[in-house]
């Protein structure tokens, strides 16, 4: 048997996220019209014999989580528990924390997928990869490909080019290491909590020597730097290929990247999730998901890269494009939403301009990733998409352009490049 664990993180983290991240937890935000952890989900579910999903955080179990899990273990039919940490124990921490939980049953192996990715997740390939060399290859992780300069955000790896093994593994390296990097999905056997037992001990020792040092520090352990560097080149880590899409979502512009990644492949999915042009209907343009609760005027120009939430109110003559629309929001006649988040129950008015600036990846690199950008370069506010808090009003006929506006304003006039406080 199998199973899987999902790390998501806890609220002092998402900083990047805010204002979105104050009305519900990151992992919970709606990409392609699912919640972002509903993707993970589904995909463990298609894995035969993958018994129970384990989240791993520290958020306060709330309302929204707990609604979450209910339906979710419902729709996918697995057994799905949230393990929270009372402190932040970094990837390899949580997991070692609750080690007996994950091992109760004695699974065979278990995934570790970290939250703020989105991806195909070929786990049935990384399954396959591990039968076909059952004696060595008991840790697996997910590797891609990037460009060059974009590979030192993130962790690198060198592996042998004929078995994949691993050789050589460096956590967002100064110079150039390799071009291939980690895409936080993991494949382990049991036998992991070995290695992470090792540092745990190492950690237990220093803090020993140290004076005045916070017992806590030893539970902290990043599978990453601690684990996944000492492991390479031992014959024991494996990288799995993808050719498949794969992003990381840490600001809100990521989102609206990895919507149109989702809903791209939602044609193979999910094609009853995209919206269709038919008579008396709003047109359609490239992939769009509207909520089925969502009121949209026949006249209306939505796509490509849309999604509408429940219960949102779109009039006459609206046009959206590269757009999040969460749930309440309404967008009166004839406004226009380009590159934009647009929080739960805010209201555009009518003729408004609502405008970001996307931070896509370069779209003639095959290879290219999103940036996480910075918020400000250079004392200034980067140029980036669009974001409105919760209930944020925009009076009829103003221009909102690469602004962050926070939750319960009302705004009286138009701004440009501004974070509305």
């Amino acid at each position: 048997m199998l199973k899987a664990v999902i790390l998501i993180g806890g609220p002092q983290k998402g900083t990047r996220f805010r204002p979105l991240s104050f009305e519900v937890p990151k992992p919970l935000f709606p990409v392609a019209g699912v919640p972002m952890l509903q993707h993970h989900i589904e995909a463990c579910s298609k894995v035969p014999n993958l018994k129970e999903i384990l989240l791993i955080g520290f958020y306060q179990p709330n309302e929204a989580l707990s609604r979450f899990l209910v339906t979710a273990q419902q729709e996918f039919k697995v057994a799905i528990r949230y393990l929270q940490e009372f402190s932040a124990l970094g990837t390899g921490g949580g997991i070692y924390h609750f080690r007996d939980q994950i091992l109760s049953g004695g699974p065979q192996a278990f995934f570790v997928m970290n939250a703020d990715v989105c991806c195909e997740f070929p786990l049935l390939q990384m399954l396959e990869f591990q039968k076909q060399h059952e004696e060595t290859h008991q840790y697996i992780m997910l590797g891609t490909t990037a460009n060059r300069t974009q590979s030192l955000n993130y962790g690198c790896i060198v592996a042998k080019a004929d078995t994949q093994e691993v050789l050589h593994y460096v956590e967002k390296p100064g110079t150039f290491v390799s071009d291939i990097i980690n895409c936080g999905i993991y494949l382990f056997s049991p036998s992991i909590f070995k290695h992470i037992a090792e540092v745990f001990k190492r950690n237990q020792q220093d803090v020993q020597l140290e004076e005045n040092s916070s017992w806590q520090r030893t539970e902290v352990i990043r599978l990453e730097q601690d684990i996944f560097t000492a492991l390479a080149g031992r014959g024991q880590l494996y990288v799995y290929k993808t050719e498949g899409f794969w992003s990381q979502i840490k600001s809100a512009g990521s989102a609206i990247y990895a919507s149109r990644l989702y809903l791209d492949q939602y044609h193979i999915t999910h094609p009853e999730r995209l919206a269709q042009n038919r008579e008396g209907a709003p047109i359609i343009l490239g992939n769009v998901y509207i909520h089925p609760t969502a009121n949209v005027d026949p006249t209306a120009v939505l796509g490509p890269n849309v999604s509408i939430g429940m219960g949102v109110t779109i009039g006459a003559g609206v046009r959206v494009r590269e757009s999040i629309i969460l749930h309440g929001a309404v967008l009166q006649d004839h406004s226009c939403v380009l590159n934009t988040i647009v929080g739960w129950d805010s209201s555009i008015g009518r003729w408004a301009r609502v405008e970001g600036t996307p931070s896509d990846p370069n779209p003639n690199d095959p290879y290219a990733k999103i940036d996480s950008e910075t918020l400000f370069r250079e004392g200034k506010l980067t140029p980036s998409i669009t974001i409105l808090g919760c209930n944020v009003s925009i009076p009829a006929e103003v221009v909102i352009l690469n602004s962050i506006v926070l939750p319960h304003k009302e705004l009286s006039r138009s701004f440009k490049n501004q974070i509305i406080l």
